[in-house]
């Protein structure tokens, strides 16, 4: 290969660089309580693309009632078995050490801890590879039938 060629490569693969980094870094998401609807996350519509990385922080704060939180994130159609499940761990004596994550689910894609007032917690995970829309919620007993919404997956 002539120098010249090769120092256009070089120069091609130089530029081009930062752009395969921009892909290659997860997208950012927050969620937070409402800051005045008891059980209610201040964002119900979340998306990113299929396969993207995703860096989610859970910041337990502003909340008009000073309670643990969790993320999870579901499987569409799923959402009343996995809510089921963890309404179930109210009788586990281990429940809050299982951040009440029903462990026999097979239908959880990601979640985060439980999360305390005045504390935050980020997770990293990769959404689904399939398009669709992909249940979440807050699985504290009590919370899953109204803190929930939709993480749309795109292609």
């Amino acid at each position: 290969m002539a120098p010249s060629s090769l120092l256009a490569l070089v120069s091609l693969a130089t530029l081009l660089a930062p752009l395969g980094a921009q892909e290659l870094a997860p997208s950012a998401v927050e969620l937070r309580p409402h800051p005045q609807v008891p059980l209610a996350f201040d964002k119900t519509e979340l998306s990113g693309k299929a396969g993207s990385r995703i860096t989610l922080t859970l910041n337990n704060i502003d909340g008009p009632l000073q309670q643990p939180h969790n993320f999870v994130l579901i499987k569409p159609g799923k959402i009343d078995a996995v809510g089921t499940l963890a309404t179930a761990m109210i009788t586990d004596p281990k429940a809050i050490e299982k951040n009440y994550i029903p462990e026999q689910s097979t239908d959880i894609i990601a979640h985060t801890p439980l999360v305390q007032p005045g504390e935050s917690v980020t997770i990293e995970f990769t959404l689904p590879a399939e398009p669709g829309d992909y249940p979440f919620m807050s699985t504290f007993p009590g919370h899953w039938l109204q803190m929930r919404g939709t993480f749309h997956v795109s292609p």
